[in-house]
């Protein structure tokens, strides 16, 4: 194994860090989402979110719901 591999394995087995980082939104492919608690009260915005997805056996499982909070890991 290569050097840059064994130091990559080496920090994955030390866990994840404990740092988080939250935002009241985050902008994506032109478009900028807020969170619930941001967005309320506002005249405008936009916190609902929706994922297309399917399954292994092709069945189509679309997620609809709304943006409660962002972190970033």
């Amino acid at each position: 194994m290569g050097r840059s591999v064994v130091k990559s394995l080496s920090s994955l087995s030390l866990g994840s860090e404990r740092k988080v980082k939250c935002y009241n939104g985050y902008f994506i492919n032109g478009y900028m989402f807020h969170t619930k608690e941001y967005g309320h009260g506002r005249k405008t915005y936009n916190n609902d979110v929706s994922v297309k997805g399917s399954t292994i056996s092709e069945l189509k499982v679309d997620y609809y719901g709304r943006l409660e909070e962002v972190v970033e890991l």
